[in-house]
């Protein structure tokens, strides 16, 4: 994608409703799950998990880059 299409994209989503907003950033994440590398992460993190180690939802938002 061009510099100048992604800029034209980034415009356009800035114009959506709030609503609208949300289901863009649902379908964004529903295309990142739909990779291996995703499920792979998700499945050891839930194998983790099961073993014993848990995380804050602090700690779980700052290793996916949201917090």
């Amino acid at each position: 994608m061009t510099a100048t299409a992604f800029l034209e994209l980034k415009q356009s989503a800035s114009k959506l409703s709030e609503k609208e907003r949300r289901n863009l950033s649902a379908y964004l994440i529903r295309l990142g799950q739909e990779k291996a590398e995703w499920k792979q992460e998700t499945a050891r993190r839930l194998k983790a998990m099961a073993a014993g180690k848990k995380v804050s939802v602090l700690e779980l938002r700052k290793q996916l880059g949201h917090g």
